[in-house]
């Protein structure tokens, strides 16, 4: 069956391959810090300014004006974050998708390989047997892809369906900051 260099190297590319899954699980966290980070240090520029500018008001209708014109960029910014957040964890997870189907199709093709040479191997009168395996072989592998295809096409569902939640909102907030300045 397997020799015991066919048995190393198939061990070398197991952990080969677990160590890029980790890589680019770190990635994708290390991505995910970032802009945590990037995002802590915008608020905190953006809470000295506003207390310099809440020092400076002098009457009440300085002070509403302010606190309107603060709260209109407050949705873009959670949409352009969440839309941020999204990108990143949608990549890392396709980046991660692609790692784990290269190894599942490489251990498919061993698997049929081994069949394959059980089948050449096989006593005289087992046919029926050999061919009942294929026949089940194929079917899992059928069953395989379909699941496959199934969870990409939910993948991209779920993404068109963000987007089109993220356009919404970005469009009801633009569309709020003409009735905020008209009151």
């Amino acid at each position: 069956m397997l020799t015991p260099e066919q048995l190393f190297a198939l061990n070398k590319q197991n952990v080969a391959a677990a160590f890029g899954f980790g890589a680019k699980a770190f990635e994708g966290a290390e991505k995910l810090t970032e802009l945590h980070l990037q995002l802590a240090k915008t608020a905190l520029g953006e809470a000295a300014e506003t207390t310099n500018a809440l020092l400076a008001v002098k009457d009440p209708q300085e002070f509403f004006a302010l606190q309107a014109s603060l709260m209109q960029p407050s949705g873009e910014k959670a949409t352009a974050y969440a839309r941020h957040v999204a990108d990143i964890v949608v990549g890392t997870g396709a980046e991660l998708g692609k790692i784990v189907e290269g190894q599942l199709a490489d251990s498919k093709s061993r698997f049929d390989g081994l069949v394959e040479n059980v089948a050449k191997n096989a006593p005289a009168g087992t046919e029926n047997v050999v061919a009942l395996a294929k026949s089940g072989l194929q079917t899992v592998n059928n069953a395989f892809e379909s699941v496959q295809k199934a969870a990409k096409q939910v993948a991209e569902v779920a993404e068109a369906n963000f987007n089109t939640v993220t356009a919404n909102v970005a469009g009801a907030t633009k569309a709020a900051r003409p009735a905020r300045k008209a009151a």
